[in-house]
């Protein structure tokens, strides 16, 4: 099941970066900027989609996408786009098996076992030519049990920005109880193991957040800091990459405030992202503490924000949360 995960999210990850690099003629064909990520979207769904039945026959799979849009006759250049980035990966496909392909993410989250994705999570960075992720997760009596999370321009090294795009990228992968991996998305057979290390310096804090303020609280984030008396070095990245950087030991800290007391978080956006974390040694959790529970349908309707931190900074900022009273608003 994991091979056969990994081999559909690099071949998505392909297809997804051709797209990134062909966003001026794709948005000036479909006369709309943002376009060219609803290509992406659709052909990396559809990639996806086609893989796991092929592997595993039908599937239930939670997909952010629906083809419904493509249907429009308005909308004949885009869906055009989109099969022309899904034949890169299925030459002969038609553009009917595409959209059925697509409508197969229509799951409703509720069955024992089932999959979730989403196709290109950090729809901005994406636009931007910076950090976005593939992310695919298997999800089995509630608990997420198989991650992948294709970062197509997030370079294999620990070391240096992460904010700086890479021309090769990385697969990240982990199991339940069994660990998680960096792949290489050339050769998926090549990997190794990553682990999520303490705070080098017990002063200091490297905070990874979002990018856009609509996403978190920034402001948030700097009490609880302040409060625990950490000095910060902080990167903004888009999508969840930032579970990979921490899960690799390049952040010490992952924080997602909730901007209103009305938000739920998608279950797409975070158990890929969360299982390699956890896999690698860091501590996932939601602003109380909870654990993230992926057993109720599409969203994470019993969870409030996320923390993900290194074991050692962890209990302190769920602390700090708790005394600065954010875990209420």
């Amino acid at each position: 099941m994991l091979t056969t995960a990994v081999e559909a999210v690099a071949e998505a990850c392909g297809v997804a970066r051709l797209v990134q690099h062909d966003l001026e003629r794709v948005g000036r064909l479909t006369k709309d900027d943002r376009s060219p990520v609803t290509v992406a979207d659709f052909a990396v769904q559809a990639i996806i989609a086609i893989a796991l039945r092929r592997g595993f026959g039908e599937v239930h799979l939670v997909g952010e996408e629906s083809a419904a849009s493509l249907r429009d006759p308005a909308n004949a250049a885009l869906l055009e786009e989109v099969v022309t980035a899904v034949r890169r990966y299925e030459p002969d496909i038609d553009a009917g098996d595409v959209m059925a392909a697509i409508d197969a993410g229509d799951h409703d989250g509720r069955a024992d076992g089932f999959w979730t994705l989403d196709p290109v999570d950090g729809t901005k960075g994406f636009l931007r030519g910076q950090q976005y992720a593939i992310a695919l997760a298997r999800i089995e009596g509630g608990e997420v049990q198989l991650g992948v999370m294709g970062c197509p321009n997030l370079a294999a090294g620990s070391t240096g920005d992460p904010a700086i795009a890479d021309a090769i990228g990385t697969v990240f992968a982990a199991t339940r109880g069994g660990g998680a991996w960096a792949v290489d998305p050339v050769d998926p057979t090549r990997r190794s193991v990553i682990h999520a290390t303490t705070t080098r310096d017990g002063a200091t804090v490297r905070l990874c957040e979002s990018v856009e303020s609509s996403h978190t609280r920034h402001d948030h984030a700097a009490r609880i800091l302040e409060h625990l008396g950490y000095e910060r070095t902080s990167v903004q990245l888009d999508s969840q990459a930032k579970y990979a950087v921490v899960a690799r030991g390049q952040s010490d800290l992952y924080l997602r405030m909730p901007t209103s007391a009305t938000y739920v978080e998608k279950i797409w956006d975070h158990a890929a992202g969360a299982l390699i974390a956890t896999e690698a040694g860091a501590i996932v959790t939601d602003i109380t503490g909870r654990d993230l529970e992926f057993s109720h349908g599409r969203r994470l309707e019993k969870n409030r924000g996320v923390v993900c931190a290194a074991p050692d900074v962890h209990a302190r900022v769920i602390e700090a949360i708790g005394a600065l009273g954010l875990s209420s608003r």
